[in-house]
């Protein structure tokens, strides 16, 4: 199938890795690469990255509360648009509308604005939150590359 001239892409990636604040870079990076093949403009790239880099920001923190343990990001593109899941084995969310609010913060010992939800919804087309209090959570992420 065609779409504006392109053929449909589909493909998939995904890494799992140690919640340690030095890998943050790395995943980031990686996640921006993968998103290559669909030719994105440098906005589009640096959105990706924030997005990526506050939602694996609060795994760490808040999913894990400092502790190490993993976090698996799975990406996948479809046709033009570029899917990102941030998984995590946490303590999970119990309230994720107020989670999501901007300034919120499980960790205002720690000097944090708490926004990270709310630069996801800024830089990408959609943000969706799956958790369950002492299961973990998922951040969904997606991004239409080249409007």
């Amino acid at each position: 199938m065609r779409e504006e001239g392109i053929m449909e892409r589909t493909n998939e990636m995904q890494i799992e890795f140690d919640a340690r604040s030095c890998n943050e870079g790395f995943v980031r990076v990686s996640v921006a690469a993968f998103c290559t093949q669909l030719n994105p403009t440098l906005e589009e790239v640096a959105d990706i990255k924030t997005a990526v880099s506050e939602a694996i920001t609060n795994a760490m923190i808040h999913g894990y509360e400092g502790e190490i343990h993993k976090i698996l990001v799975k990406c996948k593109i479809e046709g033009k648009d570029f899917y990102i899941d941030v998984i995590d084995h946490g303590v999970g969310i119990s309230d994720i509308e107020k989670a999501m609010e901007p300034m919120f913060t499980t960790k205002p010992e720690l000097e944090r604005s708490g926004m990270g939800f709310a630069f996801m919804e800024a830089f990408m087309d959609e943000v969706e939150v799956e958790s369950t209090v002492g299961q973990g959570t998922v951040v969904h992420l997606r991004k239409r590359i080249g409007r």
